[in-house]
């Protein structure tokens, strides 16, 4: 997906939420506003999101001095996702289908994000979730894919959301790859957070090797590239991994909640929708 005009202020609000997670120092967070708005002027709206985005975490870190301004936020949200979890399990039990139910509690899970600026009640979402119309449902191919492939690639968005993930990658009934963000970025799950989430005991878990938050797959180091290039299910979650692989010509299968209006036109949908969208399925 392309940068839209509308992208280019989100992108300076995310350098300055980042730089005040990061720092109390009123003077380097001027020095990054300052250098991530002449960066914004020489990127091309032909890149995706997510390159923008690894261009200014960068330079948040190379700033502030800190590599991870988010660290504390992303340990709680693991913990109030953990702590949910055995209801959640219940959840499933009680559903009349399972693999459905723990889709949408997957996509529950992506309202932790903080790369959006957005106010969430977690467990009120849940509830919403669990009785939305999707805007976007290839529920049929999926579950299609799922029974004929070998194995899924599964490509991880948010800390806390990575429990939720979980929670699907339990009901899959496959072996599953678990990819996670190289390095810290926003509030996205490294290989050290979806450990705490519980992911080992579900899947394996591997680095995209990229550092952006999105697969941007010229990142991507050989190993994920080669469980990408041979799945036969490709699980994709969130915003920032539909705007680095929504063009890409492999079976994948996006999980959303679309919190942006950008986003949601590309998808032609609205606002808060739901999504469960196949491309080349």
């Amino acid at each position: 997906m392309k940068t839209f005009l509308d992208c280019y202020p989100c992108f300076l609000d995310q350098a300055l939420r980042a730089g005040r997670m990061a720092t109390d120092d009123e003077k380097k967070i001027k020095n990054l506003l300052d250098e991530v708005g002449c960066m914004i002027r020489d990127i091309p709206m032909e890149h995706t999101p997510p390159e923008t985005g690894e261009i200014i975490y960068r330079k948040v870190r190379e700033i502030t001095g800190v590599e991870d301004p988010y660290r504390s936020v992303k340990q709680v949200s693991i913990q109030e996702a953990l702590a949910l979890y055995p209801e959640l399990k219940k959840m499933l039990d009680e559903a009349d289908d399972r693999l459905l139910t723990a889709i949408r509690l997957a996509i529950a899970g992506n309202v932790i994000d903080l790369g959006v600026r957005r106010q969430f009640v977690l467990t009120d979402e849940i509830w919403k979730i669990l009785e939305q119309d999707f805007a976007i449902f290839h529920y049929d191919a999926f579950r299609e894919h799922l029974e004929s492939t070998a194995s899924v690639l599964y490509i991880g968005d948010n800390t806390g959301e990575s429990v939720f993930d979980r929670i699907l990658i339990e009901e899959l009934g496959k072996p599953v790859t678990y990819a996670v963000r190289d390095i810290p970025v926003i509030n996205d799950v490294t290989m050290e957070d979806a450990v705490a989430s519980g992911i080992g005991e579900a899947a394996e878990i591997i680095s995209s090797g990229s550092p952006a938050p999105g697969a941007i797959l010229r990142f991507c180091n050989g190993q994920f590239l080669e469980k990408f290039e041979h799945s036969d299910l490709i699980i994709s979650k969130g915003q920032g991994n539909y705007e680095a692989l929504s063009e890409v010509d492999r079976p994948v299968f996006f999980l959303l909640k679309a919190k942006c209006k950008v986003i949601a036109a590309d998808l032609e949908v609205q606002v808060d929708d739901i999504v469960l969208k196949g491309i080349n399925a």
